[in-house]
């Protein structure tokens, strides 16, 4: 391809892999469309190109669109709020499983702190860290702002019972962590919670956890990012693992990490279609997709 019409796409092999990845999920897309978009794109750099892809597919949510999608499934369809904490903390410890498989991982490597906030994102960090002690990893939750939402107490509760420890504080020294952890699960804010409104504790913890150099998975945003734009993504938690809820949020575009699940195969196609997702399909019994 000529130089006026733009980049020639084989000069970016991820990008072109990526289009690739979702030509057989996307039997409506023909691949001229998806590649005349990478072509226009590719002259933005990497980050910007996911951005218009993303964009392109429909996949991204705003904050009001995935407010409104919960308010679908509490209401019109019944689910229960502990219902839907469940199915997402559930899938992010398989999503957990997926990018760091346990006969991969040395013993060490099997210890996980969840680090939990006291808002809904906190919940479903509870639940991911009871599942992935059933999935035989060691979990230790550190949660510094205690909600005394039932729902938060019935899920430590839980937790507890099940012999997960839970730390009374963080560590400042960052060395600490990384020799005493294989990982870090990030359950500390969702969309439209900013540091300010939970408290010191918290904010104290995400200022530890930028610091971290072993592997850190984040459950739906990275805790501080904006959910609309991603900023903060520059100064933030830099996570190596996204895992989506439900559907990514429009700051997902700004990921640039080595896995990004999504977890929302409980979300009914119909309510798929009303609010546009179009979606990796679900390999088999799968709970979570890789996008």
């Amino acid at each position: 391809m000529s130089s006026a019409a733009g980049p020639d796409p084989s000069e970016a092999p991820e990008e072109r892999r990526f289009l690739r990845s979702l030509q057989p999920q996307l039997p409506d897309m023909g691949r001229a469309e998806l590649s005349s978009n990478a072509t226009t794109s590719l002259a933005w750099g990497r980050q910007s190109w996911l951005e218009q892809i993303w964009n392109t597919l429909a996949v991204c949510q705003s904050t009001a669109e995935a407010a409104a999608l919960e308010r679908e499934l509490l209401e019109d369809y019944r689910f229960g709020r502990q219902q839907l904490v469940e199915l997402c903390g559930h899938a992010s410890a398989v999503a957990v499983t997926k990018a760091f498989p346990l006969p991969a991982l040395s013993r060490k490597q099997r210890t996980v702190l969840v680090v939990c906030g006291p808002e809904q994102n906190g919940a479903v960090g509870l639940v991911c860290a009871r599942h992935l002690r059933v999935f035989e990893y060691e979990p230790t939750i550190f949660y510094p702002m205690r909600s005394l939402d039932l729902l938060h107490r019935d899920l430590t509760t839980q937790c507890e019972k099940m012999d997960i420890p839970f730390l009374s504080y963080l560590p400042t020294e960052v060395q600490l962590i990384n020799e005493a952890y294989g990982l870090v699960v990030d359950a500390v804010l969702g969309p439209g919670v900013e540091p300010g409104e939970v408290g010191g504790p918290c904010t104290r913890a995400l200022a530890t956890l930028k610091l971290l150099s072993i592997p850190l998975v984040s459950l739906d945003i990275p805790s501080g990012w904006d959910a609309e734009t991603g900023s903060d993504a520059e100064d933030g938690l830099r996570p190596d693992v996204l895992v989506s809820l439900a559907a990514p949020k429009r700051c997902a575009g700004r990921f640039s990490g080595r896995h990004h699940f999504v977890a929302g195969r409980f979300v009914p196609d119909d309510v798929r279609r009303k609010f546009a997702l179009r979606l990796p399909g679900y390999t088999g019994t799968d709970c979570v997709a890789a996008l």
